[in-house]
């Protein structure tokens, strides 16, 4: 367990901050209609801030690999 928390921090952390991220954004911005897609229930603004966390912690992994690779 402790192995797979280590090779895949990144994504957890992009996961946990960007539900949050998206949780804090229904809380304080959100939806006063409720017909908004996405922000009208918490639980899905905190699935999609979890789900672009983890595209950005991802797309920062390739960019610093693409960069390590040019240095050298």
């Amino acid at each position: 367990m402790l192995n797979f928390i280590i090779k895949y921090k990144s994504y957890i952390i992009g996961i946990v901050l960007g539900a949050l991220a998206g949780f804090l954004y229904w809380r304080f911005v959100g939806c006063s209609s409720g017909t908004c897609a996405i922000t009208s229930k918490w639980y899905n603004s905190a699935g999609y801030g979890a789900l672009m966390g983890v595209l950005l912690s991802n797309s920062k992994k390739k960019v610093a690999k693409k960069e390590e690779k040019n240095i050298s």
